[in-house]
């Protein structure tokens, strides 16, 4: 089952209000078909029927709502853990720049490099030379004892998948 987007929600939301309607009134319809004939109406097919229709049209706004309801819990749980996921990703991201003795300009390097920057795009937003920040980025990698980007980014994600735990070279150190 997967989470609803939330615009959809205010459009569920009259769309039940219209069931409810239609509910209210069929079963007022019902309630008017017994009138002083309760035995007639109670036999007839059509009395039975229309009943029943009116009655599972009730049942499908309860199920609806809870099914709402439900998804509306799970969408908010999962958001939770996304921002979770997020701030422990970030805290991991810190802790291995601090153990790996990263300089501010490494870690900043790094961080645009994790982001999935390229270097030109890093040299610009840092407003230093390509060449500085290649040459920064190697220091990353030689510190943190991976070969390039996807190696970094692969040693960050599996602590973060592994509960952050610390891998690689700076574990056994």
């Amino acid at each position: 089952m997967s989470p609803m987007r939330r615009d959809t929600v205010p459009w569920l939301i009259g769309l039940i209000a219209v069931q409810s309607l239609c509910a209210a009134f069929f079963l007022w319809d019902v309630l008017g078909d017994i009138g002083p004939n309760v035995l007639w109406a109670l036999s007839t097919p059509y009395f039975a029927f229309e009943t029943l229709a009116a009655l599972a049209l009730v049942a499908g706004i309860v199920f609806e709502m809870h099914y709402i309801m439900r998804l509306l819990r799970r969408a908010a749980h999962l958001e939770e853990l996304v921002s979770i996921a997020s701030g422990a990703f970030h805290e991991i991201i810190l802790a291995h720049f601090d153990d790996w003795r990263l300089t501010p300009a490494e870690s900043d390097v790094a961080m645009f490099a994790i982001k999935g920057f390229s270097v030109a795009e890093t040299a610009r937003l840092r407003g230093s030379a390509e060449g500085t920040v290649k040459a920064q980025l190697n220091a990353v990698y030689s510190k943190a004892g991976v070969s390039g980007r996807g190696a970094l980014l692969g040693l960050l994600v599996d602590d973060l998948l592994n509960g952050g735990v610390m891998t690689g070279p700076t574990a056994a150190a």
